[in-house]
């Protein structure tokens, strides 16, 4: 009867395990709604804004700026990771990180340092076990992604580019596909490169069908930083969608794992029980027996 006992707590452990994952399933997807609903939005703006510069840069060959300014000297490489803050997400995060960890292997060769700013307490967590001399920035995600969180990572890493303490700037997070693919995604952030034209010479030497009013340079000034910020924020976005996704669909994995367990569980209680009660009619009959 203890066998029974052990096997009757075991599934009611189980299925109160059921109970939560499948409430987080729910959870994660009303979450992904409006995650994906946002990250929908984000696109084609960020699309937009690299069109424009190209168009910008392409009429203004004379004019440049120094975030997009290419520099001579590899010394300093930053690494962006961007990640989330909770697990129980399947291999989302270390999908990330082992993305993350092959760039530095990669690039460490072509610089004498390299700094990570972490986004994602998974990414703290990984970088402080392995890298923490290197990390410069560490910030939890916090729930919602917002403008300001992206802005601010933005305008730090763009002035230390401009004062020289930083020589290139690597974005890697986790892109949004679908409800079931997410992938790694590394980007340069920075020299910022707008997307390049078809080369033709017939391209370069087209007349812009507009004219810039007040100057192109203060254009640029005003369109560069508000791109990378842009770029961070898209990120985030792309991360959080990745992360409410993955959780779904991992959470739902884990659902039907528990219904399978509890079947088998169930069958095993069903098998032990008719054992026992077999047990205890073949001792009644051989007690029967004994006293004819």
């Amino acid at each position: 009867m203890a066998n029974l006992r052990d096997i009757k707590r075991r599934i009611a452990s189980v299925k109160s395990t059921q109970k939560i994952t499948s409430a987080m399933k729910m959870v994660a997807a009303v979450k992904l709604r409006r995650a994906q609903e946002a990250i929908e939005r984000a696109r084609p703006y960020a699309i937009r804004m690299r069109s424009t510069l190209e168009e910008v840069s392409r009429g203004t060959l004379e004019e440049t700026h120094p975030l997009l300014v290419v520099h001579e000297e590899r010394k300093f490489l930053e690494l962006i990771v961007v990640t989330s803050d909770r697990g129980l997400a399947g291999s989302f995060n270390s999908s990330v990180l082992r993305t993350a960890e092959a760039v530095l292997v990669q690039r460490e060769s072509e610089f004498s340092q390299i700094g990570l700013t972490l986004l994602g307490k998974k990414a703290n967590d990984y970088f402080r076990r392995r890298r923490a001399d290197q990390i410069t920035f560490d910030s939890p995600i916090d729930g919602n992604v917002t403008y300001e969180q992206a802005a601010d990572v933005a305008r730090e890493v763009a002035r230390r580019y401009v004062a020289g303490e930083v020589d290139e700037v690597v974005l890697v997070f986790s892109e949004f596909v679908s409800t079931m693919t997410q992938r790694p995604l590394v980007s340069q952030l920075l020299p910022f490169a707008p997307p390049e034209s078809d080369g033709s010479e017939e391209n370069e030497n087209e007349a812009l069908p507009f004219e810039i009013e007040p100057d192109p340079e203060t254009l640029l000034a005003a369109l560069v930083p508000k791109a990378i910020e842009i770029e961070v924020f898209r990120a985030l976005l792309e991360n959080q969608a990745g992360e409410h996704a993955a959780r779904m669909t991992a959470m739902e994995s884990a659902t039907k794992n528990t219904e399978e367990l509890i079947e088998s569980l169930t069958l095993k209680y069903n098998r032990a029980r008719q054992a026992a009660i077999t047990s205890e009619l073949v001792e009644i009959v051989t007690g029967a027996q004994a006293l004819e």
